[in-house]
């Protein structure tokens, strides 16, 4: 008994109610466009009636083909009916373009009419609601107080119903309100049922928001590597020069300043990466993302020599001639390959090999380990601590270039990360 009630004491049933009277009221400005076929005066009444009624529900369903009326439609569903519908997406109609992934399929000659059939049932039931909730209200506000001074009659199936006055006229309108917003509770619960079959996304938009939200996790993931490759090495140096400060700060003041000064630097750096990657992920207006490239390797083994680090450098080829993705990507695993040889190395000299030709780009960090069994800093105790995602992360960056990755122990003492990119991608 209470569910039955709980509808009429929403609000939302009104307002629902009012959304579907609203779209009946809405589409009198296409009657006149109608009516010139009441003229045909050769036809019969009830033929030129039931063709005045057909073309007004075309005019109707051409204005539903409009994709500004679907936007409204649906803001206004959400809105009032409270129905959770998603934002109607655009539909690529084009093949997909390579590294962009699949294209959605286009819409459907079905999916294409669902807005307008919408459009007609939401304008039927909002006519057959108010015309039927109008005429129960206006009995409810008019039997109790007999304006019209006369019996009043209510016939329905066959059966009548005359109340002269009295207290059964009270009864009557208490009636017909009630009547009024079960009418109201119908006409809203119908289009409630009708609005995510009809307003809510096709099969081709699913497909386009899944390829938006592929595309947007895909992005997340390449942000977590860069965040942790650039605040790890960060991290690492930093934590090198800190020590290194501490140890030489009475005896050597200019030593402690320049591993101060690196720390400053690098924590700099860092700050960028990570307001950038912040920003991002709070779906905010970022700033340019940083471009580090292999033009900024000088700066990055600088940083690791003030930390006390002894880094011996081999370039040939033409490194400066390797530009955009590809420069970008190898500083990051230069990056990600130095900050594993701080943090698990012991000591010693770290190699680093770019080597750039016409077809690929070679790179290799070379470390070493300190025991014959491939193991060094990071399993003593005064390791750094380690989330086991550095190299699964170098490995899917290589893959999704199309390069090769290897890394492992090189000889008893000494730790290798070698890749391959190739300059251009396979077709």
């Amino acid at each position: 008994m209470t569910r039955g009630i709980r509808p009429l004491l929403r609000g939302s049933t009104y307002a629902g109610a009012l959304f579907a009277y609203g779209g009946a009221l809405a589409s009198i400005p296409l009657l006149p466009f109608a009516l010139p076929v009441l003229a045909w005066s050769s036809a019969p009444e009830g033929l030129r009636i039931v063709l005045t009624l057909l073309v007004w529900a075309a005019l109707i369903g051409v204005v539903g083909l409009a994709r500004t009326t679907r936007r409204v439609l649906v803001m206004c569903a959400r809105r009032l009916l409270r129905v959770p519908l998603p934002d109607p997406v655009a539909v690529r109609k084009s093949a997909s373009s390579p590294g962009t992934g699949p294209a959605p399929a286009t819409p459907s000659g079905a999916d294409r009419w669902r807005t307008p059939v919408w459009l007609l049932l939401h304008v039927a039931l909002g006519w057959a609601g108010a015309m039927v909730s109008g005429a129960l209200i206006l009995a409810g506000l008019t039997l109790p107080v007999g304006r019209f001074r006369a019996e009043a009659g209510l016939s329905l199936f066959g059966r009548s119903v005359r109340v002269a006055g009295g207290w059964e006229s009270w009864v009557v309108a208490l009636g017909c309100v009630l009547l009024a917003a079960a009418v109201c509770v119908v006409v809203t619960s119908a289009l409630r049922r009708l609005a995510p079959r009809l307003l809510g996304p096709s099969s081709a938009e699913r497909l386009a928001l899944a390829a938006e939200r592929e595309l947007r996790l895909a992005e997340r993931n390449r942000l977590a590597h860069e965040l942790h490759d650039s605040i790890g090495h960060t991290l690492t140096a930093a934590t090198i020069q800190a020590a290194v400060a501490g140890e030489v700060l009475c005896a050597d003041p200019v030593t402690a300043r320049a591993a101060l000064r690196g720390i400053e630097e690098s924590a700099r750096a860092a700050l960028e990466d990570l307001d950038y990657v912040l920003g991002v992920l709070r779906e905010e207006k970022a700033e340019a993302a940083p471009t580090r490239t292999l033009a900024d390797l000088p700066e990055l083994l600088d940083r690791l020599r003030h930390a006390g680090a002894v880094v011996e450098l081999e370039l040939s080829g033409e490194p400066a001639q390797v530009q955009g993705t590809l420069s970008r990507a190898a500083y990051r695993i230069l990056q990600e390959g130095l900050t594993n040889a701080l943090r698990h190395g012991a000591g010693g000299p770290i190699e680093v090999r770019v080597a750039a030709a016409p077809d690929g780009l070679e790179l290799g960090v070379v470390n070493r380990t300190g025991t014959s069994t491939g193991t060094g800093r990071g399993s003593g105790p005064g390791a750094f601590p380690t989330s086991g995602h550095g190299l699964p992360g170098l490995a899917e960056r290589v893959r999704l270039l199309h390069g090769e990755f290897e890394a492992g122990p090189d000889g008893p003492q000494h730790w290798r990360l070698a890749v391959r990119l190739p300059v251009r991608l396979p077709a």
